[in-house]
């Protein structure tokens, strides 16, 4: 074994022996061993906001608010850290019995509600993912998470780098984000991948990490399927359409105790004959079942319809649009007292330029529309909401590493 000059010096004058030298070596080799398949990643997300009509910050007890639009993360004008992500990843390799694992952190505002989190003065400290990988060799192959680890459905994602948009849509707001359990999935050929899971806990609902029912057989059952378009659809070449649902037994509304929902998702990104556009389309469905809520025995649902459109125009300048119609007839989003069923309507509109090396950075208007009732703004002193319309204009930055 070869040691550098400053070992054998170090063991010359007596401070080391070789042997212990030799031994501190074979244990670095097996750490670094361990780690060499190892990566790390991550982001910061910052922002500036400014909604005309500024919205007064009154402690009218709203989440993210008052009277902001009800879609996740929206904020009061100002600056705004969003969110650190870090992640360490050990891929599965190809063998048949590979493992690996996956543990992101997450910081700020926009950490999911339903992650193990420490706050002080509200900012949110937590764990966004930590899964096991591991695969069996059935068939082509079934790889498992076992963990915490993301929802199923849904066109957006939890990491804001792989949103088109800065702000989120509604069909995000409804969907589960996070889910502890166990997801299988299962590769039949190279168009159709299956999943299948069961997880503790919904993940719109709040808690924190391992907050299980005091009932043990309330659990969440999920399950999608994803179809890729082979290289013989030609300009449809890699377009995807998903279907997934989750069911979760035990939660319902709030006082409840023992309700159930269920969100169903339907999506696809589609490419176009123009190489520069790609366009797609999501469904969300909650329905909220109120068989055991008191006083109120009939299901609770809100649907949403979005539209998607990205044409990249050049290797760094990118247009993305969104537009989003919500209905709700029980007691969801845009429903009060006077309006117990109500719907909006949203459309965003982003301009991305990546300027700098790592750095996504983007402009972005948004306007949404409630369709009965005023939402919007809130008139000090009262902090009642006095319009029908909201207007957004955000700029977003994101370092990625």
């Amino acid at each position: 074994m070869k040691f550098n000059k400053w070992t054998v010096g170090l063991a010359a004058v007596g401070v080391v022996s070789l042997a212990s030298a030799a031994r501190a070596d074979e244990k670095m080799s097996a750490v670094q061993t361990a780690l060499s398949n190892t990566t790390l990643s991550g982001y910061v997300d910052t922002a500036a906001t400014w909604r005309p009509g500024t919205d007064q910050n009154n402690a009218l007890g709203f989440a993210h608010g008052p009277n902001l639009p009800q879609y996740s993360f929206a904020k009061n004008d100002g600056f705004s850290l969003n969110a650190i992500d870090i992640a360490l990843d050990k891929p599965e390799d190809e063998s048949p019995w590979a493992a690996g694992y996956h543990i992101e952190l997450m910081a700020g505002p926009d950490q999911p509600l339903n992650s193990a989190y420490t706050s002080h003065d509200g900012n949110y400290v937590g764990i966004r993912q930590a899964y096991v990988t591991l695969r069996t060799p059935v068939g082509n192959g079934i790889d498992w998470k076992v963990g915490v680890w993301d929802t199923i459905i849904g066109y957006e994602s939890t990491s804001d780098p792989l949103n088109p948009n800065y702000t989120r849509s509604y069909g995000y707001t409804i969907e589960p984000t996070t889910a502890t359990g166990i997801l299988a999935t299962y590769k039949i050929n190279d168009m159709l991948t299956v999943n299948a899971g069961i997880a503790d806990m919904w993940g719109t609902t709040g808690g924190t990490l391992n907050s299980t029912s005091p009932v043990e057989s309330q659990k969440a059952y999920m399950g999608s399927i994803v179809f890729t378009a082979p290289d013989s659809a030609g300009f449809m070449k890699g377009a995807t359409f998903t279907v997934g649902a989750i069911d979760a037994a035990g939660l319902g509304t709030a006082g409840s105790g023992a309700g159930a929902a269920t969100s169903l998702y339907v999506g696809a990104t589609i490419p176009t004959p123009v190489t520069a556009l790609k366009v797609g389309a999501a469904f969300d469905y909650l329905d909220v079942h109120n068989n055991h809520a008191v006083g109120n025995t009939q299901d609770d649902s809100t649907w949403v319809a979005g539209l998607y459109a990205s044409f990249q125009a050049t290797d760094k300048l990118s247009f993305n649009t969104r537009a989003e119609y919500l209905s709700s007839d029980g007691s969801g989003l845009y429903d009060n007292g006077a309006h117990p069923g109500n719907a909006a309507e949203e459309f965003t509109a982003t301009v991305q330029y990546n300027l700098w090396a790592n750095v996504i950075s983007r402009m972005e208007f948004r306007w949404d529309h409630a369709e009965h009732g005023n939402f919007f703004g809130a008139d000090a002193p009262t902090g009642a909401a006095f319009r029908s319309n909201d207007f957004l204009l955000a700029l977003n930055v994101i370092y990625q590493f």
